[in-house]
C-alpha cells in the first residue's frame, strides 16, 4: 500500500516499486476511475507509467456515481489477477475509504435508499448536513466532501441506518479493523509519504499553476460539451467544482485559483488525518526512496 496526502509523489514512487519488484500498480483515487478527468484528478500520464501496467483508471463514466462497493469488487479481482501472473498488486492512492473497505478494516452497509429520509435532508444547507453527519459518525467527516450535498446525505443515512442496527440485540456488528475477505490472510506492507506541511502546501500551488497551464479549464469546458452537466461537475469536487463556477461566470479566474489552492489544502488534511489512525503505516518523505527499497527488501528476504 502507497498511501498519503495529493501532491506528495505516491504515484512515481509505486512505479519505483513495481519496477524493482516486479509489480502492477491499482489505483485508489476515487476520482481517477472515471473517464476523461485526466488533468483534474493528476492522473498519471502513459509516459509517466514507465510501461508498468495500471489499473482502475477511466473504468467508470463521469455522469455516473461509482460506489466504493464497485470499487472493492474490480480491485479484488485485479489483485487476484496480478497475484496469478506472479507478480506483487501495488495499491496506490489517497482515498482512505476505498482502501480501507478493500483491506475489510470498513464494512460496507447494505444499506437501501430511504426516499423520506433524503426528501427532509434535500432542504438542508451543506452546513447543516455536515453537522448532522459529525454528530451521527465523527470518523466518517475525517475524509468527506463537506461540499457535496449527494455524498452527505448518503452518508447521514449510512450513520442513520447504522445507528439503528447497532441497537438491534439480534445483530452482532464486526468489530472496527477486524480484517476480512481477500487479505485475511495475506501480509500487507503499508507506506505512507508526506512532507512538512509548509512544503506541501507550496508543492500544492505550483502543481495546480502546472496543471492550469496544461489545460484544465479546456478539460472541465470539454466536458461539459460531451455532456457532463454542472451539477455532476460540482458533486465531483475540487478543480471540477471550482472550474465549473468559473466558466459559469461564478467566479473570477483569481477567486476560482485562490479557493482551489484552499480546498485542495484542505483536502489534503483530511486525508492525512484519515491515514494517521492507522499505525500499520510506515511513513518517509518523497526523498528517502533507499530507505523505503532497503526496508522492503529486508522484508522479502
Amino acid at each position: 500500500m502507497v498511501v498519503g496526502p495529493t501532491t506528495v509523489g505516491k504515484s512515481a514512487l509505486a512505479v519505483g516499486l513495481a519496477r524493482r519488484f516486479g509489480g502492477e500498480v491499482i489505483s485508489a483515487d476515487s476520482r481517477q476511475v472515471y473517464r476523461g478527468l485526466n488533468i483534474g484528478t493528476g492522473k498519471i500520464t502513459k509516459k509517466e507509467t514507465r510501461g508498468i501496467p495500471h489499473h482502475l483508471l477511466d473504468v467508470a463514466n463521469p455522469k455516473k456515481q461509482f460506489s466504493v462497493a464497485e470499487y472493492q469488487i474490480l480491485a479484488q479481482k485485479k489483485i487476484d489477477e496480478i497475484i496469478s501472473r506472479g507478480k506483487t498488486p501495488i495499491i496506490c492512492g489517497g482515498t482512505g475509504l476505498y482502501i480501507d473497505v478493500l483491506l475489510g478494516k470498513i464494512s460496507i452497509p447494505d444499506v437501501p435508499p430511504d426516499p423520506q429520509l433524503r426528501k427532509k435532508l434535500k432542504k438542508k444547507s451543506v452546513e447543516e448536513l455536515f453537522a448532522l453527519l459529525k454528530k451521527l459518525d465523527a470518523k466518517r467527516v475525517e475524509n468527506i466532501d463537506s461540499k457535496n450535498p449527494r455524498r452527505l446525505i448518503r452518508a447521514i443515512e449510512i450513520a442513520n441506518a447504522k445507528r439503528n442496527e447497532n441497537h438491534d440485540p439480534r445483530r452482532s456488528p464486526r468489530r472496527e479493523g477486524e480484517a476480512v475477505g481477500i487479505f485475511a490472510s495475506r501480509s500487507v506492507c503499508w507506506i505512507g509519504l508526506t512532507l512538512p506541511p509548509e512544503k506541501l502546501k507550496k508543492k500544492i500551488t505550483i502543481r495546480l499553476l502546472a496543471r492550469m497551464s496544461r489545460g484544465m479549464i479546456a478539460e472541465v469546458r470539454r466536458l461539459h460539451k460531451e455532456g457532463l452537466s454542472w451539477r455532476r461537475c460540482e458533486e465531483l469536487g475540487l478543480e471540477y467544482r471550482f472550474i465549473s463556477r468559473y466558466l459559469r461566470k461564478l467566479l473570477t479566474k483569481r477567486e476560482m485559483t485562490e479557493k482551489l489552492q484552499t480546498e485542495i489544502w484542505r483536502y489534503s488534511k483530511r486525508q492525512m488525518q484519515w491515514f494517521k489512525r492507522n499505525k500499520d503505516i510506515r511513513w518517509f518523505n518523497s526523498s528517502q526512496k533507499a530507505q523505503i527499497y532497503a526496508m522492503l527488501k529486508k522484508k522479502g528476504d
